[in-house]
């Protein structure tokens, strides 16, 4: 395997000002190697990875055996970590069972929407298309956070939610909030579920969520095609 001399040293800068632990240089790390801005072969240098975030050696070492163990790096003896391979099958598996997780959590929602519900999630929908349209990618990322925040939480299953979080920590939600097709399409599929939780329409509401996710899965392998 030839060594590429690339590291996972691109957009740090809010990172820097972050507390220095593990899990934040492994959410940086997932980031980069799901956005392919860094690719499978790539090395990733602990003392150069470390400098460029403004950490220790240690948060890295300790972020990149986490990483190892949930299979997005491996450890070539006497050279480092490199990036494991990435194929699109499996970035439409990591969105699909995203997706599977995300609709159930709707499902459950459905029975317990009420007008303040409908309220909020509306007031999160306006706040995300306000974001896109004025590309303001902080502020895109919170309020779709927001959004499904709503419907995870009424779903009064804590499990679950907390299976979804832990999934979408391989979404590169920093590719999605600068792009401007991908945040008009969500703020027209959030109007189009909206319309359906109105309408007591379950499934059309899953079948929603479900678009979302294999949507986004799309536009990744595409972007990374590219």
């Amino acid at each position: 395997m030839a060594e590429r001399r690339r590291t996972a040293t691109s957009g740090v800068s809010a990172l820097r000002r972050r507390p220095q632990l593990s899990e934040d240089v492994a959410n940086h790390v997932r980031h980069v190697v799901m956005s392919g801005e860094i690719r499978p072969g790539d090395f990733i240098r602990l003392d150069e990875t470390a400098a460029e975030l403004g950490v220790s050696v240690t948060p890295v070492r300790e972020a990149l055996l986490t990483l190892r163990g949930e299979g997005m790096v491996e450890l070539v003896p006497h050279r480092g970590y490199v990036v494991s391979p990435l194929t699109p099958d499996d970035i439409v598996d990591i969105f699909w069972l995203q997706g599977q997780i995300a609709v159930e959590l709707v499902r459950r929602a459905a029975p317990r929407i009420t007008p303040d519900v409908i309220a909020e999630l509306e007031k999160f929908n306006a706040e995300l298309s306000d974001a896109v349209e004025k590309s303001q990618p902080n502020e895109v990322e919170i309020a779709e956070f927001e959004f499904h925040r709503v419907l995870n939480r009424l779903a009064e299953a804590s499990k679950l939610a907390w299976f979804l979080n832990n999934a979408t920590r391989y979404t590169p939600t920093r590719l999605y909030a600068v792009d401007l097709d991908w945040g008009r399409e969500a703020v027209r599929s959030h109007e189009q579920l909206i319309a359906a939780l109105k309408a007591s329409d379950v499934d059309e509401a899953c079948r929603l969520m479900q678009q979302q996710f294999t949507d986004c899965a799309e536009r990744l392998v595409a972007y990374r095609d590219s």
